[in-house]
């Protein structure tokens, strides 16, 4: 096993990731305010994993209770997050019950938004069971809903408590989900760490072969350099803008497609390479650095290229939803080089169509 910490001063809290540990009480009951739980966990995940984690709680003297969650990005709404609501409200759980979400993105997103609205604000712990999850968004407080303009417009910072990446989750792991939390991996080679992104071209052939020892680098070199931006700036003033490479152009994708049609990962993928386009089109990316990053999504079997049913006037549209949208003027995360990313709003919007359009 590895421990990381997310160094938040009193709000500081470890990330555990090797294999087993979701069989591991004495990781689990530090951190449990008393012993009452509320496991929210949706209806792929709950059949191969939550007897295993009620199991593990009752060693340590909690019978936890848990709430069901239909499974998919289209659910990731206001009716869905009640669902959790329901459950905390109709099993009398108090303030300091944790709510502990175990699952994918979506779960992990409203199970922390529901904590940090129930009572005002409840504990809750992280296990992750997706590689997007484990090297991304169960790391870092943000916590969201999405929206039929948006997504993930309607939210808050909350941070867990705790982060339990079990590898050995990624076994049931689908193979389109598999890839589309490399996309996330890749991410952190380009925004900051280019010797990561050399490791990446050199083992990803391993990564797709679901390594153990590889896999194990990947996520928590990921989750290291997460930690270290969330660290430096956790409500996204500054460094951690840099985190959402690829994502205004993939948040377009996935809202204007319909929530679900695109997995998160692959819209950022696709995202990523439009942003590369840009980069390169405002001359600060080198078309051999384009060629190299455009070929490590290929091998991670991931989409480069947009949907064509979506016109890049389309995209101006949606982007304008984004969260990095200042006094009416849009910041994009664009690349000097790899391992160098900017936040940006030099580009006008025919050199964004542009761009988007080289990606057909």
């Amino acid at each position: 096993m590895q421990t990381l910490n997310v160094a938040l001063d009193e709000r500081s809290y470890p990330i555990h990731i090797g294999s087993g540990l979701l069989r591991n009480p004495e990781l689990i009951a530090p951190h449990l305010a008393r012993k009452s739980a509320l496991i929210v966990s949706n209806t792929t995940v709950a059949p191969l994993y939550l007897s295993q984690l009620r199991d593990t709680l009752k060693r340590v003297g909690v019978d936890a209770k848990s709430v069901i969650l239909p499974d998919g990005e289209r659910y990731k709404n206001w009716e869905t997050l009640n669902l959790i609501f329901d459950a905390l409200l109709s099993t009398h759980c108090e303030r300091n019950t944790t709510l502990i979400a175990l699952g994918g993105g979506v779960v992990g997103d409203m199970g922390g938004f529901a904590a940090a609205c129930y009572q005002r604000g409840m504990p809750f712990i992280q296990i992750p069971t997706t590689l997007l999850a484990q090297v991304d968004s169960s790391v870092g407080g943000k916590t969201a809903i999405n929206h039929p303009l948006g997504k993930n417009m309607i939210g808050a910072f909350y941070q867990p408590k705790l982060v339990l990446a079990d590898i050995d989750t990624l076994d049931t792991l689908a193979d389109r989900e598999f890839a589309a939390g490399l996309a996330e991996i890749i991410k952190y080679g380009l925004i900051r760490d280019t010797a990561f992104f050399d490791w990446l071209e050199k083992h990803m052939d391993e990564l797709v072969a679901r390594n153990r020892a590889a896999l194990a680098h990947a996520i928590e070199r990921s989750c290291a350099n997460k930690a270290e931006v969330v660290a430096a700036d956790e409500l996204e003033s500054g460094e951690r803008a840099l985190l959402n490479l690829g994502h205004t152009f993939g948040h377009a994708i996935e809202t204007g497609m319909g929530y679900g049609a695109w997995l998160h990962g692959e819209a950022v993928a696709a995202g990523t390479l439009m942003a590369a386009e840009l980069s390169s089109a405002l001359g600060w990316l080198s078309l051999t650095a384009l060629q190299r990053i455009e070929q490590l999504f290929v091998r991670a079997g991931l989409p480069t290229r947009r949907p064509v049913s979506l016109p890049p006037e389309r995209y101006l549209q949606l982007m304008q939803h984004d969260k990095k949208v200042i006094d009416g003027k849009l910041r994009l995360i664009l690349l000097r080089d790899i391992g160098k990313a900017v936040v940006s709003d030099q580009a006008n919007q025919a050199q964004i169509v542009a761009a988007i359009g080289a990606r057909s």
